[in-house]
């Protein structure tokens, strides 16, 4: 959290209209570890201690509106793309009242953490006082990053964007992110005092800089890594950011007591929650909601979602464990199974090629391969319950709504469409029929027709 009495504002520019991603969806909606890059920016503003944030909408704002309702974020609308600075001269109505920090940040920089935003704003009330703190990084390829000039305690002599530096200029290391820390009462007038006369015609946030150093003021730069301020403008640069944030996660969760058989094959959400002595197996999928706890493994090659995994509990290889899917201590799904808004009770099995649906299976409980809840009649869903002890044979149908008592046996092949006392044993099958010497009967007749060219 900010540790300052300063109250923190943050402005996010999210007015471009990413062409380069070529969707319909808004740059900054497209996911990372399946949350909207947008959100994961959100949070960090929130864990730094944001107690307003604003977004600068333009092009498909209205997605983006949608998107972050009810979370107390404002919105403000930039009608004409005219620079950044432009952008972030539109919240000052949003924050006419505000008297803090206001951080200048990017939808399109996901990865920026709480404490990089803390260092920047304890910087810029630091006791020397700057009008203006920037956030520097120093990548591998500066490209066509803006520059800043800076001595060794990072005060700032000069910004000057890649389109109008000199060569001497674009040979500096040090780059500017564009994230920036002022004072509100500092803010709006350095805003309204930026120009447009450069090679892009745009005004420029970073012009700020210069203005407060012409007022007499003083502007400081904070460094971070590479990684925290990547901007995501395109398809590749979105997967280039995801695979970063699945390596960093890999190790987290490494370091954290679980083992990973094949780290890189193993994809994360934003909220995976895994337990101590977790094992994961190769080319496994989590979906956002999951939480797995102490000891249990997940075998190769599958896919959870929604889903709360208990200790000890087993799962595949080749499951599915869709939302609501609650697997309790010591149960197991096993090869191709697949289980949607069912709990497995506590020890309970379905150990291969089993649809669980709307569905509770007791204690100790074991389903049979094959073996399906028909939970949807085309228009509603119905629930099925299995007792604790309960025996369900192998390619049995459990028609719901139904009930098989504890400690009940179905025989296999049945089709089972009312409930089953406990103890008892259902079946539901047709019965068989032997007819001694029909199939040798049978071959030699159409052996017979089929040398003569006859059909039957």
């Amino acid at each position: 959290m900010n540790d300052t009495v300063t109250p923190l504002a943050a402005v996010i520019l999210a007015a471009g209209k990413g062409t380069r991603m070529k969707s319909d969806l808004h740059k900054v909606l497209h996911p990372i570890a399946g949350r909207p890059m947008l959100l994961h920016l959100v949070d960090s503003l929130d864990r730094a201690g944001a107690v307003r944030r604003v977004v600068i909408v333009g092009a498909s704002g209205e997605q983006v509106e949608a998107a972050v309702a009810g979370r107390g974020v404002d919105i403000a609308w930039q009608r004409e793309q005219l620079g950044t600075a432009h952008a972030a001269l539109q919240a000052r109505e949003a924050l006419a009242d505000f008297d803090g920090v206001v951080l200048v940040c990017f939808g399109d920089t996901p990865l920026l953490s709480a404490d990089t935003v803390t260092r920047l704003t304890a910087r810029l009330l630091a006791a020397d006082a700057p009008t203006v703190a920037v956030l520097g990084f120093r990548p591998a390829d500066a490209a066509a990053y803006g520059r800043i000039v800076a001595d060794a305690d990072g005060g700032i002599a000069k910004m000057v964007e890649y389109k109008d530096a000199s060569a001497e200029e674009r040979a500096v290391a040090l780059c500017n992110s564009g994230v920036t820390a002022v004072r509100s009462r500092d803010l709006w007038r350095l805003l309204a005092a930026v120009g447009n006369d450069n090679a892009a015609r745009e005004y420029y946030l970073p012009d700020i800089v210069m203005l407060a150093i012409a007022e007499g003021g003083r502007a400081v730069c904070v460094e971070t890594g590479e990684d925290e301020v990547a901007g995501v403008n395109s398809r590749g640069e979105l997967a280039t950011v995801e695979a970063g944030w699945q390596a960093r996660r890999r190790v987290a969760a490494m370091a954290a007591g679980v083992t990973l058989l094949a780290p890189d094959t193993v994809w994360f959400a934003h909220d995976t929650v895994l337990g101590r002595d977790v094992t994961v197996g190769q080319n496994v999928v989590f979906g956002p909601g999951v939480s797995v706890a102490d000891g249990a493994t997940i075998h190769a090659f599958c896919h959870l979602e929604g889903a709360t995994v208990g200790p000890q509990a087993e799962v595949g290889p080749y499951a599915r464990l869709r939302p609501g899917a609650v697997l309790e201590e010591g149960s197991k799904a096993g090869n191709f199974v697949e289980i949607k808004k069912a709990v497995l009770g506590r020890g309970a099995k379905a150990n291969h090629l089993t649809y669980l649906g709307d569905a509770e299976v007791g204690a100790g409980a074991n389903i049979g391969a094959g073996t399906i809840t028909c939970n949807y009649d085309g228009f509603f869903k119905y629930r099925t319950v299995v007792g604790e002890g309960a025996f369900v044979g192998s390619n049995s149908a459990l028609v719901a709504p139904v009930a098989i008592g504890a400690g009940a046996i179905v025989g296999a092949g049945s089709v089972v469409t009312a409930d089953v006392e406990p103890g008892a044993l259902a079946l539901a099958r047709g019965r068989q029929e032997a007819r001694p010497g029909w199939a040798t009967r049978f071959r030699e007749m159409m052996r017979v027709r089929k040398a003569k060219g006859q059909k039957a």
